[in-house]
């Protein structure tokens, strides 16, 4: 190992390249600050190069599968039907590569220094990066940790056990796959796997259920069975066993009935914990849970003043949207400003097939809150633009404070709802009414017209479906 004599000297140290460390370090920089970024692997992190982009561009691929059908009845003749998988795999190494030559380019034109290898703080001022025979000691006046989380748990059985890296990362399709779990992973893997031909089961462990708005939980429900999806509920006594080829899944149904399915590969729903260990948190006396997350205010900033945490590291929930949020307001603190981090209206979203979004509260969670609400619901086949376009699938529910006619909910599923759930996200955040919904124009023919419809349903005005008798407590202006 050879030491340099001779310590670099930065305002800004971030450590971890992935999409909260990336983007706190171009902000910083915008905001004038020299920044040194390092990272271990690749820039980008595990969302760009093993996560979120190949996991997205599979569903991608896989949702081509389901337009055959309309596409045909559209007047296009497909003679070979087949999905070719080494052309798939060229194409999201293709996007992975280009993603990461982007957040290089991104970095070199705001001036940002990056430096790999694996980071530790030697004092609360002076950080040291070691790759391979070289160790290079920086000291610092500020940092920002963005390092991630790893997986918590050991494989059952590894040579058929995938984690979540490898599950949308194969270098060839499954003939079977048994997915235990209800998150977004799951879903968004036993939509697109099905589709491309693998025999997909689901496990839903006894007191385990998918979590969204009850309505959201029976269309997919609808929508596994639809697409020949298996689902196996209030399972226990789960066991898996190596069989040829693959492994053997026992387990007690809901009846008390023993049963057996079998597989070549399968993936369990995972837990997380602080990516931390190698940091010397312990040297410098920064406080983390028993789960090894970094514990940080809404700004980011933990208990030593100039050192700020974002992203994964930080705990639940594990989004980049969350990462990124957090990384633009250290960014901001460290340089003058004043933010915080603020969830209450981040949506949840699951790239399935079709696709689901969600954000705010749930009726059934309004309640609880305490909330007297009152729901409306357009379903996308009145829609004409869905109709059209071979999009039937799904609806659109509102949930509305009735107290105050304010939006405090939107979940959708269907084609577009992850675009479309913006529209909501903004009127929450500047806490719309029902009424600054319906009064704007919306595109037509357009699927954005369902949230106008599912506004419209909670008073009882909905156009295109027989309307629900419903009254408003206050007297809507209509023009």
């Amino acid at each position: 190992m050879v030491v340099g004599e001779i310590a670099q000297e930065k305002e800004v140290v971030i450590i971890g390249g992935g999409p909260g460390g990336y983007t706190a370090a171009i902000r910083a920089a915008q905001l004038g600050k020299e920044v040194l970024l390092i990272e271990q692997k690749k820039l980008g992190g595990v969302c760009l190069n093993e996560g979120c982009i190949p996991s997205k561009t599979f569903v991608h691929a896989a949702k081509q599968a389901s337009k055959l059908e309309h596409i045909s009845t559209l007047g296009y003749q497909i003679e070979n039907n087949r999905f070719d998988y080494s052309s798939f795999l060229t194409y999201k190494n293709q996007v992975v590569t280009q993603l990461g030559a982007g957040v290089a380019s991104l970095c070199k034109a705001n001036k940002i220094e990056i430096m790999y290898g694996r980071a530790t703080f030697i004092s609360e001022n002076k950080i040291g990066i070691e790759n391979g025979h070289h160790y290079e000691v920086v000291n610092f006046e500020q940092a920002i940790i963005a390092t991630g989380a790893k997986v918590d748990s050991k494989k059952i059985l590894p040579n058929y056990q995938l984690d979540r890296l490898q599950l949308f990362n194969l270098d060839r399709l499954p003939d079977q796959l048994i997915l235990v779990g209800s998150d977004y992973i799951i879903l968004e893997a036993a939509f697109a796997y099905s589709l491309l031909g693998t025999k997909v089961s689901i496990i839903l462990q006894k007191n385990k259920e998918f979590e969204y708005d009850l309505d959201i939980v029976k269309e997919v429900k609808r929508q596994l069975k639809k697409n020949k999806i298996s689902l196996y509920t209030e399972i226990e006594k789960l066991h898996f066993d190596e069989a040829e080829n693959g492994v053997e899944c026992s387990f007690i149904n809901q009846k008390g009935e023993a049963n057996k399915i079998y597989s070549n590969a399968f993936y369990m729903s995972e837990s997380l914990t602080g990516n931390t260990e190698s940091l010397g948190l312990d040297r410098i006396g920064i406080m983390v849970d028993e789960h090894q997350f970094i514990i940080c205010d809404k700004q980011g900033r933990t208990n030593l003043n100039h050192i700020f945490a974002i992203g994964d590291v930080t705990g639940e929930p594990f989004y980049a949207v969350k990462s990124m949020k957090q990384g633009k307001v250290a960014a901001e603190m460290i340089s003058g400003g004043i933010n915080e981090v603020d969830l209450t209206w981040m949506p949840k979203v699951v790239h399935s097939i079709p696709p689901i979004a969600s954000v705010g509260y749930t009726e059934e969670e309004a309640k609880i809150a305490g909330f007297s609400t009152k729901t409306g619901q357009y379903q996308l086949p009145g829609n004409g633009y869905a109709l059209l376009t071979g999009n039937r699938d799904g609806f659109v529910k509102a949930v509305i404070d009735e107290q105050t006619n304010r939006l405090i909910g939107m979940h959708i599923i269907g084609e577009g709802a992850i675009e479309l759930i913006s529209t909501a996200i903004i009127g929450g955040e500047m806490v719309a009414r029902d009424e600054d919904f319906i009064f704007p124009t919306y595109p037509h023919p357009s699927i954005n017209e369902a949230l106008l419809e599912a506004i419209e349903d909670t008073v009882g005005l909905s156009i295109h479906q027989v309307a629900k008798k419903k009254k408003r407590k206050e007297k809507m202006t209509i023009q």
